[in-house]
């Protein structure tokens, strides 16, 4: 009856394309189904009997309350406008490069996706901040907004990016698993501070490229990318740029160099990092009760989604492998041919269209737990796993016709901007950001190198 698990899986999977809510929909599905598959004999009610404790873990989970401080980081500092100075600066900064003004919104993206890790929350701030610029200065509106999507979705891949860390979470656990199912009762552990290294190499090749791209079009088509260079530049640039861009960087090195230097774990990184975008709002005399209320409502808010899924999810990975879904998956995985070359093709080929369709965390929490304990006991290495998946769902956010990013920047977006450049503008980012996924794939020491190193 393990076929049932997969009826399980495609049930939940129309239930979230109707647009029923996450976390409810993967709870309530996988419960009704309990209760029909123990009504005809296929499941024991007893595998739910341990929700409680995957509750409590998942409530008592240290990696996990770097979460909210991340989230409350992120908000805090868009909240405090440090964006839109920084934009303004890099602009100036840039101005005798071709194309100037598209490489500082690839530098800001970047800046951000270091300080906030939240896809969703860069690409509305870049679009409200860059895009009507961008379009006023005469670039072409769909190298415009292929940049602002491409700029945004970097904080899937740069950390301290909220993907990594669910990911990390989740193949901390699937590792452990994988190790005793092979009869290694002293497993080896995987942790985020790992994912944060493996991703620094791949997440600078993308930004890199991004560049690059930016540059070239503004040589080989300048009626496209208007040139800027020699424009006047106001007098204190430097005194701007010491204000604007200094204080993001000693916040991004406060987080990533304690992680990376083995002074911190992710969560305690984490609360320096708040502690950190707090400081500098007040510096900034940006920060009032006002602004404090916001952000700590909007960081509640995200928080209580994310822990909620977490608990939906507990709750359909008890009915899954209570149907013996895990082994079903394991089975079909294993009986591919071309062994792990085959299976790591199908999960990403999957998890790349899921992407269109699903939110990282579902993905993180849905597929993730049933495919990642098989391909690891497959000899896969967990580093270059989990950044093959960030990119892979980097990917697929900006796709068409269904990519997350597009959303976001269509809601904020000016009503001239055709959906239609929306779409042509990301697919030169989409084939770098694959060429990238392939790199990783053929040389995987792109990733695996400088956590061993570390």
């Amino acid at each position: 009856m393990e076929w049932l698990a997969l009826v399980l899986f495609g049930l939940i999977f129309i239930a979230l394309l109707v647009g029923f809510p996450v976390a409810f929909t993967l709870a309530g599905v996988s419960l009704l189904f309990a209760l029909f598959a123990n009504a005809i004999g296929a499941f024991d009610m007893a595998f739910l009997q341990s929700l409680p404790n995957r509750v409590y873990g998942i409530m008592a989970n240290e990696t996990l309350i770097a979460v909210p401080l991340f989230v409350f980081m992120g908000i805090m500092l868009e909240q405090s406008k440090i964006a839109e100075q920084l934009l303004n600066t890099m602009d100036e900064v840039m101005r005798g490069v071709k194309g100037g003004l598209g490489i500082a919104v690839i530098l800001v993206g970047m800046l951000l996706a270091a300080s906030t890790g939240i896809v969703g929350a860069t690409v509305v701030t870049m679009g409200l901040l860059a895009l009507p610029t961008m379009l006023k200065q005469g670039y072409c509106p769909k190298l415009a907004s292929g940049t602002i999507c491409a700029s945004g979705t970097l904080g899937q891949i740069i950390p301290p990016s909220i993907v990594l860390i669910l990911l990390g979470d989740v193949l901390s656990s699937s590792y452990q698993q994988a190790q005793l199912n092979q009869g290694i009762f002293s497993p080896e552990t995987l942790s985020v501070g790992d994912l944060f290294i493996g991703a620094l190499f791949p997440g600078m090749m993308l930004v890199v490229l991004y560049m690059l791209y930016i540059f070239i079009k503004a040589v080989m088509h300048p009626d496209s990318v208007p040139n800027n260079v020699g424009k006047p530049v106001a007098p204190g640039l430097s005194k701007r740029v010491l204000g604007s861009l200094i204080p993001p960087l000693m916040l991004i090195l406060l987080v990533l160099g304690s992680i990376l230097g083995g002074f911190s774990t992710p969560t305690e990184a984490a609360a320096l990092g708040a502690l950190g975008a707090t400081i500098l709002a007040l510096l900034k005399s940006k920060l009032s009760l006002k602004t404090l209320n916001i952000v700590m409502r909007n960081t509640l808010n995200v928080t209580s989604m994310i822990f909620l899924i977490f608990i939906g999810a507990a709750v359909f990975s008890l009915v899954f492998r209570g149907l013996g879904g895990d082994d079903l998956i394991t089975e079909l995985l294993n009986g591919l041919p071309g062994g792990v070359f085959t299976a790591m093709l199908i999960v990403m080929a999957l998890m790349f269209v899921l992407g269109f369709f699903l939110d990282f965390i579902e993905i993180t929490y849905v597929v993730v737990p049933v495919v990642a304990p098989i391909l690891l006991m497959m000899g896969v290495d967990p580093i270059w796993l989990g950044i093959m998946i960030a990119i892979n769902l980097q990917t697929a956010f900006l796709t068409p016709p269904f990519g997350f990013a597009l959303f976001y920047l269509r809601g904020v977006a000016p009503p001239e901007l055709k959906t239609a450049d929306l779409y042509k503008g990301t697919i030169p980012f989409i084939t770098i950001q694959l060429s990238v996924l392939v790199c990783i794939a053929i040389w995987p020491e792109i990733v695996t190198w400088l956590p061993s190193v570390l």
